[in-house]
């Protein structure tokens, strides 16, 4: 992949995630984070709605099916690693409901917002001490 390719799967992603912070925004998500670096993994979006902190990722792709078909059971665990990550150093954030969903986004449509996309299991959180409920 050239350095042209690499800046404009940059810039195609950057698109991506501020469509589905505008989108998840006018839904009424509070967005807390974007492009979230952990030292386990990025988090694309980190929003809050009401007691639900969700933690999104975005998928761009040329069609939404290809775009659904992209998230590989690898990046559903480096999501869980870096939720348990960030939530380990945010107390306030710790109390709230955690969950993963995805966006989709595809040319010429609006955004898909796949809610609740995966969970992760909870009682292999609690015994690696990543969450305390």
């Amino acid at each position: 992949m050239t350095r042209e390719d690499r800046q404009r799967a940059w810039r195609r992603g950057w698109w991506a995630e501020t469509l589905c912070a505008v989108y998840l925004r006018l839904h009424g998500y509070r967005i807390l984070s974007r492009r979230m670096r952990t030292p386990v993994g990025e988090i694309d979006v980190l929003v809050r709605r009401g007691r639900v902190l969700a933690v999104v990722e975005v998928k761009a792709r040329g069609d939404l099916a290809l775009a659904a078909e992209s998230v590989t059971d690898r990046q559903k665990q480096r999501l869980i690693r870096a939720a348990g990550w960030v939530v380990s150093g945010r107390p306030d954030l710790a109390a709230l409901d955690l969950r993963f969903d995805v966006m989709l986004v595809a040319p010429w449509r609006l955004p898909r917002h796949v809610v609740d996309a995966w969970r992760a299991d909870a009682q292999r959180l609690q015994s690696r001490g990543v969450i305390s409920w």
